[in-house]
């Protein structure tokens, strides 16, 4: 074997190791330093360990559970996607996810997620995966733009009152976004069962035409294949919803489940307008939930705490988790 590619691969399996391990100590320190600096955790963490000791901690543990389920449901969705371009198997897609989440907590919108994920993959798929990848997060949009378009109908319908004679009467803009949600969720639900369209756009528009090849995988699934990801998607927002229903009620918040359900929707589809950073957007998180969720419940200390306890776990532990698997991440592959 010729002396330089030898020095390639030695090259290679160096980086590797410093990448990885230099990956991992960043996110560890970004996770530590942005954990510190929240100024709610601490009468957060104070509340939940009041609460918990009162209703113990199995309701925690079926959370904890539960953060499984909910990323085990994006990985077999994940898993799907990229089946065009190789097989992966479903422990691989896991770990594919989490280093994902790792990746994403200091980015804005959870960019880095994509990087995390195609690290799996062989080098010839991996920008191809980014469209694979988008698709997905395409169905999850739908699903929270649905889910959230019923609790802000149940919202306007319970809360939006007139001071005067406490008779639902919708604001302009209240009536106004009524409106244009449904005709939002129609269009994006005709581009995501033709997304041959965006394929076309990228042939007529010439300097786009280069990177046609990296976008073609979105037209290879078929409508059944985009049903069974939107049902995914929905499968694991009603269990992202549970595990924080669960917690609400651990924490002393008490209100009807079902409107609890439909507030939190509404949540959702807040934070999902929000441009933000994962790590930094429990602060935001909190005032939204605050806001809409302290319409049922007084508890105002149990409704911040559950919105830390949900974003510790279905975050930050995957996080970290994810920032483990990551030192066995060849980042740099012989070809």
């Amino acid at each position: 074997m010729p002396k330089s590619v030898r020095l390639n691969k030695s090259t290679k399996l160096i980086l590797n190791y410093v990448l990885g391990a230099a990956l991992f100590i960043w996110l560890t320190f970004a996770l530590y330093q942005q954990i510190q600096h929240q100024p709610d955790l601490p009468a957060a963490w104070q509340h939940m360990k009041e609460s918990l000791v009162q209703k113990g901690f199995f309701l925690l543990l079926i959370v904890t559970v539960l953060m499984f389920a909910n990323w085990g449901l994006e990985a077999r969705k994940w898993q799907l996607l990229v089946q065009p371009l190789e097989e992966v198997p479903f422990y691989r897609a896991f770990g594919a996810i989490l280093s994902g989440v790792s990746l994403s907590v200091n980015t804005p919108n959870r960019m880095g997620e994509y990087g995390g994920r195609i690290l799996y993959l062989n080098n010839r798929n991996k920008l191809k995966a980014i469209a694979a990848t988008i698709v997905g997060s395409f169905s999850q949009l739908i699903t929270t733009i649905v889910f959230g378009m019923i609790g802000l109908i149940y919202y306007i319908n319970s809360y939006a009152m007139n001071e005067n004679d406490h008779q639902f009467v919708p604001h302009f803009k209240e009536k106004l976004l009524l409106a244009i949600l449904p005709v939002i969720i129609v269009l994006v639900l005709m581009l995501y069962f033709r997304l041959r369209i965006i394929v076309a756009i990228f042939e007529r528009i010439p300097w786009l035409r280069k990177v046609k090849v990296f976008v073609q995988i979105i037209a290879r699934y078929s409508p059944r294949e985009l049903e069974k990801l939107l049902l995914l998607s929905a499968i694991r927002y009603v269990v992202f919803t549970a595990q924080y229903l669960i917690l609400l009620y651990a924490l002393g918040v008490t209100f009807v489940w079902w409107q609890g359900f439909f507030m939190i929707n509404v949540i959702y589809l807040v934070m999902a307008m929000v441009p933000t950073i994962a790590i930094a957007e429990i602060g935001i998180r909190g005032k939204v939930s605050v806001s809409f969720l302290g319409l049922l419940s007084a508890n105002a200390a149990g409704i911040l705490a559950a919105t830390v306890a949900i974003w510790l776990i279905n975050l930050v532990l995957p996080a970290v988790i994810g920032s483990i698997l990551l030192l066995d991440v060849k980042i740099f592959k012989d070809k």
